[in-house]
């Protein structure tokens, strides 16, 4: 009992593994809103945007938080802006993360004082978050998992339907923008925490795994917001005995999970279709 105790002797694998989870619910719930409204490259590009934001506030001796904070709202309203008008939503996500990422490289190019904080951006340092980066996780999860309760249903039918939400006064253009600030938030959040190379997974795969497991909207935020905080507890856990970076634990961990439901999804569907039929 003690060898399996053993990590959360540590105060900094006690934090880890509590901000591990939180991300990994919130990713999780937010995932499946990314995924249904096939936002994927978004997530992907403003967290390449935000590292442009992160390396600024380094360099100017900003607050991480506050920094990254306001680099991206600014990106995530610029691509809304530029899209409506007459730039396809792709061109200006492009645009915009590239230009972004671009500038945080230069930067870093320029200074050459922290690479091992680009490290930490670029791949995630979940075993190195401090207290403060713990409280920043937990009030993020909390204010956008009120956010996505409170506003659930004009969020649901803006996800499958934009011009039937219109039709039902749902307010596209607010809930896009809404949406667009509440994922840059998680982005901000869990940017430390997982990477930007590493967090669009965990956005992506238990949303994708949950999308299998069930075809209604409201249990497979349950299932996949459960799937990522299981996940990343998980994969952080075993992390620490087999001596690997964390994050690349967990994502490693979430595609096995993936690809072994993918598996069954499979097998179940072809026993379905060789059941003998009652008539």
């Amino acid at each position: 009992m003690d060898f399996l105790l053993a990590p959360f002797r540590y105060d900094f694998f006690s934090r880890a593994i509590l901000v591990g989870m939180m991300a990994g619910l919130l990713c999780g719930v937010m995932g499946v809103y990314i995924t249904t409204r096939r936002m994927s490259y978004i997530a992907h590009g403003l967290s390449h945007a935000i590292l442009g934001g992160a390396v600024l506030s380094y360099v100017l001796g900003l607050n991480f938080y506050i920094g990254s904070g306001i680099w991206g709202f600014a990106a995530a309203l610029l691509i809304q802006y530029l899209t409506g008008r007459k730039v396809y939503s792709d061109a200006s996500i492009g645009i915009v993360t590239t230009a972004s990422f671009a500038l945080g490289v230069a930067i870093i190019s320029t200074y050459r004082k922290f690479s091992q904080n680009f490290e930490a951006a670029l791949f995630g340092n979940v075993l190195g978050v401090s207290p403060n980066d713990l409280w920043v996780v937990t009030g993020v999860t909390i204010v956008l998992l009120t956010l996505v309760f409170l506003f659930y249903r004009p969020l649901l039918f803006w996800c499958f339907d934009r011009e039937v939400a219109q039709v039902h006064g749902v307010p596209v253009l607010a809930m896009d923008t809404l949406f667009a600030l509440m994922l840059a938030t998680l982005l901000v959040a869990t940017l430390n925490v997982l990477g930007v190379t590493l967090i669009i997974s965990a956005v992506v795969i238990p949303a994708s795994i949950a999308r299998l497991l069930s075809n209604h909207f409201g249990y497979m935020m349950v299932i996949s917001g459960v799937l990522g905080a299981v996940i990343s507890f998980v994969g952080i856990y075993l992390s620490y005995y087999f001596d690997i970076a964390s994050g690349a634990s967990v994502v490693l961990l979430s595609t096995l999970v993936f690809g072994c439901v993918l598996l069954w999804t499979r097998i179940q569907s072809r026993q379905k279709r060789h059941l003998p039929s009652l008539n």
